[in-house]
């Protein structure tokens, strides 16, 4: 008899992840306003599903995917706070320089998880990588007021959040076909024997 499989929670971390974060970026760059949409899936899809994927993770024994799927889980779900606390009353709004060092101190957390990918597949390199990036600029956006950068950073999450959703799909299509259809760039035998 065959030990139960865990399945993968990988995938439906980064969907939560990619989805919402391609939603609140083609706000940051200009195309929509923030409305209800964005909002309920930093709740749900970016927040409780990533923390339930990395609850999940937890069970397979992966330290990496815990630590990144209940981190950013938690980050929608306050993000989502910083926006709506202030409407329900007895809470002052955050001004735009704290929300930069907020998002900045998100950006210092997703360098190191960044340099934590340096042995993983180009995928999730790319994945933290553009993350990084995006935290950075949307803090020094935020803490310099400065428009056409919070823009930029809106493009630079687009990208992030398409780069996720491909990684998810491809782990998805891995796992259903037991090879590789989309590539995600995995690293040479000699980074994984270390």
């Amino acid at each position: 008899m065959q030990p139960n499989k865990l399945a993968n929670a990988g995938p439906l971390g980064l969907m939560g992840f990619g989805m919402t974060t391609i939603l609140l970026n083609i706000h940051n760059a200009g195309f929509f306003p923030l409305t209800t949409t964005i909002i309920s899936m930093g709740i749900f899809y970016g927040g409780i599903a990533q923390i339930i994927a990395g609850i999940l993770e937890f069970k397979r024994g992966n330290t990496f995917g815990v630590t990144a799927f209940i981190s950013y889980g938690f980050f929608w779900i306050s993000l989502v706070g910083i926006w709506l606390i202030p409407a329900i009353g007895h809470v002052e709004a955050t001004n735009s320089t704290l929300v930069g060092i907020y998002l900045a101190l998100w950006g210092i957390f997703t360098l190191f998880m960044f340099i934590g990918t340096l042995r993983a597949n180009r995928g999730i390199q790319v994945v933290f990588g553009t993350l990084t990036v995006l935290f950075f600029l949307l803090a020094v956006g935020n803490i310099a007021g400065n428009k056409d950068i919070l823009t930029f950073a809106g493009y630079v999450g687009i990208i992030c959040g398409a780069s996720a959703i491909y990684l998810a799909m491809a782990e998805v299509l891995h796992e259903q076909y037991g090879r590789s259809i989309l590539p995600m760039g995995e690293p040479k035998t000699e980074d994984k024997a270390h």
